[in-house]
């Protein structure tokens, strides 16, 4: 439950799931209905609703196939809403299990607090080592140190600490605390316990040498983890050692790390060739990069947005933007639905490398197709003009950023919108500062700089400031040195 937590020690892509809806038959199933609705925020209990007041059956196995694929998705808001819907219908009486995935699902969405008060209102029988489990993951996600080892010693008046997610989740909790020194004692206390670690258990150990830099001791936990017959070594194990191996600069040992986590990768892992992919872009190794991508398409049979997004990155690590924009182009061609972080991830290389017009080009013409773009880009882009001096180019795509068209949730660098404001109040019309500042101050609060630039055009033009100075005042934004010279601008000018 909580190895999901745990992904980015894995690898910066451990988040990426390959899970996507496709109905071949065109059947009709309330899995159907609701699979699709993407976007978190959208509510599925419609759907639900509508599927009972047309009659139709509802199964229990379906609805926790649904809540399973969600929570998979991290549609967790919506897999919590069928849960509550199952239980407030009596679609089946919750065991343990149920209370469990219900626990862990309200601590994501609502938090520990709402979990612990639905753990209280649990009756005595459902108070399993599942549910247990359960709230102190709640704990361990939120980093409630206290509550999580008072959590802990409850479990173990309980004998509730017979398996190895208990030991692994209070390592998470250290390693989100940035105490990896803790996580051996964890481990040892685990075995002193009878209780046999895991896979992941061992993960967690490996990596927590290995971020301490003690490539010895991460050595020797994983001599002991080959060594357990009960463990079957795994591609993600390697791929931890090998990125510890990468970051210690000892490329021969992460070779062959890399080696040993192909070799046991399972043939149609694609969530595998991504990590794999990753790595050796890390690495510096082109060849393998392209060889496991030619080879995930064998396997795999097709690649879905995700795969493309990871060798995008990757080929833009390494410095590849021809091959990059093969790729691209290869995507473009596909049957894959539109996702703006594909063709941004070649846009953001391009302006890494100062290629500006390749990106001007390729965010224009997306911009002319009508798709999404990302204001990060176009803010990145005139912050690359403004450095070589170019502040009409800057002005033009910093619009484009601020503009309505545009994917919002953003903020433009605090250190361009000073420059291109004082531009636009020496150079600009006043409709143009006008037309800059209004969606400007959607974003970011009215400042002194607005005002700045508005009353420069306004004086140049000979226009009435009296309303901007009110506006100043209303704003608490009081003058300075600056503001005298502006106004005093306006006198010299008489």
């Amino acid at each position: 439950m909580y190895r999901k937590l745990f992904s980015e020690i894995l690898t910066k892509n451990a988040g990426f799931s390959r899970s996507y809806y496709t109905n071949r038959t065109n059947k009709v199933t309330l899995y159907s209905k609701i699979s699709p609705l993407g976007d978190p925020s959208t509510s599925v209990v419609p759907e639900l609703e509508d599927w009972v007041q047309k009659g139709k059956k509802v199964r229990v196995a379906e609805l926790q196939r649904i809540i399973r694929d969600l929570r998979k998705r991290k549609r967790f808001s919506q897999a919590l809403e069928v849960s509550d819907w199952m239980s407030k219908k009596g679609v089946c009486i919750f065991s343990p299990v149920e209370h469990a995935v219900q626990l862990d699902l309200i601590g994501r969405v609502r938090g520990f607090v709402s979990a612990e008060s639905y753990f209280s209102n649990l009756k005595e029988q459902d108070k399993t080592e599942k549910t247990y489990g359960a709230l102190l993951n709640c704990y361990v996600r939120q980093c409630q140190t206290d509550k999580s080892l008072s959590h802990l010693e409850k479990m173990k008046e309980m004998g509730f600490l017979s398996s190895a997610l208990t030991y692994n989740d209070i390592m998470c909790l250290y390693v989100n605390l940035g105490q990896h020194e803790k996580v051996p004692n964890v481990l040892a206390e685990m075995k002193e316990n009878k209780v046999s670690p895991d896979n992941f258990s061992y993960r967690i150990c490996i990596n927590s040498y290995g971020v301490r830099s003690d490539i010895e001791g991460m050595e020797k936990v994983l001599r002991e983890m080959e060594s357990q017959p009960h463990i079957v070594m795994d591609w993600n194990t390697y791929a931890v050692v090998a990125n510890l191996y990468i970051k210690a600069g000892l490329t021969h040992k992460a070779a062959d790390a890399l080696k040993n986590s192909e070799e046991r990768l399972e043939k149609k892992d694609a969530t595998g060739y991504n990590h794999l992919i990753s790595l050796y872009a890390s690495f510096g190794k082109t060849d393998e990069v392209l060889r496991l991508w030619d080879q995930a398409k064998t396997a795999c049979k097709r690649y879905i947005n995700r795969d493309y997004i990871v060798i995008l990155k990757s080929l833009v690590k390494l410095g590849e933007l021809e091959e990059a924009e093969k790729k691209l182009k290869e995507w473009e061609s596909s049957e894959n639905c539109y996702d703006f972080r594909i063709p941004i991830t070649l846009i953001d290389g391009y302006i890494e490398k100062g290629l500006l017009d390749k990106a001007e080009t390729l965010l224009e013409g997306l911009m002319g197709e009508g798709k999404a773009t990302s204001p990060n880009s176009w803010g990145a882009l005139a912050a690359k003009y403004l450095e070589k001096g170019e502040t009409k180019k800057a002005f033009k795509h910093m619009k484009v950023a601020l503009s309505p068209k545009v994917k919002k949730g953003w903020k433009p660098n605090s250190e361009i919108i000073p420059r291109i404001l004082s531009w636009l109040g020496d150079k600009a019309s006043v409709e143009e500062v006008e037309a800059f500042v209004e969606p400007l101050k959607a974003v970011i609060p009215a400042n002194r700089h607005m005002y700045h630039a508005l009353l420069k055009a306004y004086i140049r033009e000979g226009r009435d400031i009296s309303g901007l100075l009110e506006g100043m005042k209303t704003e608490k934004i009081g003058e300075d040195k600056e503001t005298k010279n502006i106004l005093a601008m306006r006198q010299s000018s008489v």
